[in-house]
């Protein structure tokens, strides 16, 4: 039963809010364990030539890599989808910047795995660092808006922050986190067979 002073909006209103707030303290937990996965992936690569351990890993690495490198782009598109979407989260112009790269990889990428194409590191890792290198700065500008140049517009500035979980993850450093991974995986993992899938067994 609705308390008298208490209005099924205002209920709703409270619901929604935990429900963006769980979705950010999620995300920001997926950051963590993106961090986690970019140290092992190029730990296995250092070490595998003399633990057995690491090396196991690589290999299972290897054999999964373009899919491990499309499922993180993915999740950021769907998650960045529900920020602006569904919280209401309008994105500034360095968003959308980051935005460009990032869906981008999330389609070439699903390509890539489904054919095995391991060529796609040409077309991939360029999208990557450069969604890296502005999710970077849009993470410093965050922090020193003094540094914003004339890339946003002064109704909705760069520097303005939705969320940060923990003091300090924010939605710029989750793409530059989920970049970097992408980057650490096509890098660092050993060819697999680098030609699409033709259906020939020659």
């Amino acid at each position: 039963m609705l308390h008298p002073a208490t209005s099924r909006g205002e209920i709703d209103g409270q619901n929604g809010e935990m429900d963006t707030d769980a979705v950010q303290l999620f995300a920001a937990l997926l950051t963590v364990v993106t961090w986690i996965g970019t140290v092992v992936v190029v730990a296995a690569r250092a070490l595998r030539g003399r633990v057995a351990l690491a090396r196991s890993v690589h290999e299972a690495v290897s054999e999964t890599s373009l899919w491990l490198a499309w499922i993180v782009p993915t999740g950021a598109m769907v998650g960045s989808l529900y920020m602006s979407e569904v919280a209401n989260y309008v994105p500034c112009t360095l968003c959308w910047y980051q935005r460009i790269p990032m869906y981008s990889l999330a389609v070439i990428l699903l390509v890539a795995a489904i054919r095995r194409d391991l060529s796609v590191r040409w077309y991939a890792l360029p999208l990557a660092v450069i969604g890296f290198v502005i999710s970077v700065y849009h993470y410093f500008v965050e922090w020193f808006p003094q540094i914003e140049t004339n890339v946003c517009s002064l109704t909705l500035p760069c520097s303005n922050v939705w969320f940060r979980e923990f003091g300090f993850i924010s939605l710029p450093l989750m793409a530059a986190s989920a970049f970097t991974f992408v980057v650490a995986v096509l890098i660092t993992t050993s060819t697999i067979d680098s030609h699409p899938t033709t259906g020939d067994p020659s």
